[in-house]
């Protein structure tokens, strides 16, 4: 006695086809694409992690032997982050580098997310004439490089905007602490173009019935991005701040051109490059600085590392 296998028309209905957003879950989640994580993890944690080690270790320990015979012959001692950190000669004082840092890279995260997230808003969701081609030219802003753009936001800096011989904008004229709003206008215009396309494909695969139903109760645009986008972004918005967040913390380039080297506005970076030019040779200091300076970013990643992927996936896969 045979059975007959079970048929579409016997009312079976066949498997639903997977999505592409399903598809690309089942592949990260292989046994292959764990393998390539670990390995990946292992090759950027194991020099973070003798750098930590280094950063304990006695100044003739760490000038003579690796940091992993430290596992044989354990010795410690705190005194290379107390000359880093408090010391007044020239390899310390980064404790008030530290918090010129905090004071450049804090708003330079925050202005970009707030501006681009209402410019993704209002490109997805407002019509208005010229709409595809501006976000098309904020698209194109990302080829430029970052060094093409120096010299003419410096000249706008130091002399204003000249048009016709007419004045329509002086010059600055920032001094010590003031040029911290020059370091904060720079990193947001870098990072504004990024940061549009990024959140504009996010929030325009929103559902479209979702803002129909909210403007047929009356709300407006901004009760609409205040209470039902900005929630929906929230993955966006954190993979933005951990990009944007890493790229400021680290940058020298910026930071020495727009608030200059001196005490008052020198971010970490700036003191790190002074280590390592003048004192090269003191290796135990500088693992312990350079130890301060991956901190923070290192704290910031992974409170926020559950919402970076999505972030990042944001807009790639639909369906």
């Amino acid at each position: 006695m045979t059975t007959a296998s079970p048929t579409v028309g016997a009312g079976v209905q066949p498997p639903a086809p997977l999505t592409r957003a399903a598809r690309v879950r089942k592949r990260l989640n292989s046994r292959t694409a764990t393998l390539v994580s670990i390995v990946l993890a292992l090759l950027w944690t194991i020099p973070t992690f003798g750098l930590f080690i280094s950063s304990f270790r006695p100044e003739d320990q760490i000038k003579t032997t690796g940091w992993w015979t430290f596992f044989s012959d354990p010795q410690f001692t705190l005194q290379n982050y107390q000359d880093v950190l408090f010391s007044t000669g020239s390899s310390g004082q980064l404790a008030s580098y530290f918090i010129n840092s905090l004071a450049i890279t804090i708003p330079s995260v925050l202005f970009p997310i707030a501006f681009a997230s209402l410019a993704a808003y209002a490109l997805a969701w407002i019509n208005f004439k010229g709409r595809d081609w501006l976000y098309i030219g904020i698209f194109a802003l990302q080829i430029v490089p970052l060094q093409m753009a120096l010299v003419p936001l410096l000249r706008f800096f130091s002399t204003g905007v000249t048009l016709g011989g007419v004045q329509l904008l002086p010059a600055w004229d920032l001094v010590d602490e003031q040029k911290f709003a020059q370091v904060w206008f720079a990193h947001t215009c870098f990072a504004l173009p990024f940061a549009v396309y990024l959140l504009h494909n996010f929030i325009s695969q929103l559902p479209g019935d979702l803002m129909e139903a909210a403007r047929v109760d009356g709300a407006t645009h901004p009760k609409i991005f205040r209470t039902i986008v900005l929630p929906l972004i929230t993955p966006a918005l954190a993979a933005i701040g951990i990009f944007q967040f890493l790229w400021v913390w680290n940058d020298l380039l910026v930071a020495l051109i727009f608030a200059g080297g001196g005490d008052e506005t020198a971010p970490l970076t700036v003191r790190l490059a002074e280590l390592a030019g003048t004192r090269g040779n003191e290796w135990q200091r500088l693992t312990a600085g350079a130890f301060v300076s991956i901190v923070v970013p290192l704290l910031v990643f992974l409170s926020l590392q559950r919402y970076f992927v999505r972030g990042l996936l944001a807009g790639s896969v639909k369906g």
